[in-house]
């Protein structure tokens, strides 16, 4: 069923009224209900290409923006499109505090660009984010990473062609104009499988070493206990 805006009925249709999303302000997959819906007859008049409309959260009440590209105008009708763009888009989570600094850093504003969906600056904040990456990997962690990256590729069922924008902006040291243009969906599968090479070669070794020198702590701590007892 299509969206519309009518003069007598104002926003109908089942995606229009009833929607769910992940809220990019408390993070609660939440339905949203129309909050502010643009008139009819102002859209008929002045014929956009796109219209906004603002949705509010049910858990948090937040405003959340959505722009819809226009289908059609009708005589007292306008039709949009079923598919939106999120102009604000939840913020990624991720363990940063295992990051080295320069690669958190760089990893951080590569996520601002996804969330603002600059899919081609995010794919150049990537790159740098892999290149800090690798650097403080040391010898032989660029190959390490990649293999990490293999591993990624097969669990997620990739084909070498859907993979090849990936590897290339990872792992590739040409100019930054060689570098391929991403759409939303490819930006969509850079963005997880850079996060899982971060966290194979940072994260895991992190919280494991962490985990372990805990456990000798308290083992170290029963020992004294029963040598002093």
């Amino acid at each position: 069923m299509s969206v519309s805006i009518s003069e007598t009925e104002g926003l109908t249709g089942e995606q229009g009224t009833s929607l769910a999303l992940e809220c990019p302000y408390c993070g609660v997959f939440a339905h949203m209900r129309p909050q502010s819906v643009p008139s009819a007859g102002l859209l008929l008049r002045d014929r956009p290409k796109h219209v906004g409309l603002v949705y509010q959260c049910d858990a948090c009440h937040a405003p959340v923006f959505l722009r819809f590209a226009v289908k059609r105008f009708g005589e007292d009708s306008v039709e949009l499109y079923q598919n939106f763009v999120e102009l604000e888009r939840p913020k990624e989570r991720f363990a940063f505090s295992y990051l080295p600094q320069p690669t958190e850093t760089l990893f951080r504003e590569a996520l601002a660009c996804y969330s603002g969906n600059q899919f081609n600056a995010f794919a150049s904040m990537c790159r740098r984010t892999a290149i800090s990456a690798f650097a403080a990997l040391g010898e032989g962690g660029k190959l390490r990473a990649f293999e990490d990256v293999m591993v990624a590729q097969d669990i997620a069922g990739l084909d070498d062609q859907a993979f090849l924008p990936i590897k290339t902006i990872l792992f590739e040291s040409g100019e930054e104009e060689e570098m391929p243009l991403l759409n939303r969906a490819t930006a969509g599968m850079l963005l997880e499988v850079l996060k899982d090479m971060l966290y194979q070669c940072f994260v895991r070794r992190g919280k494991l070493s962490r985990a372990i020198k805990v456990r000798r702590f308290f083992v170290q701590e029963a020992e004294n206990d029963r040598a002093s007892a």
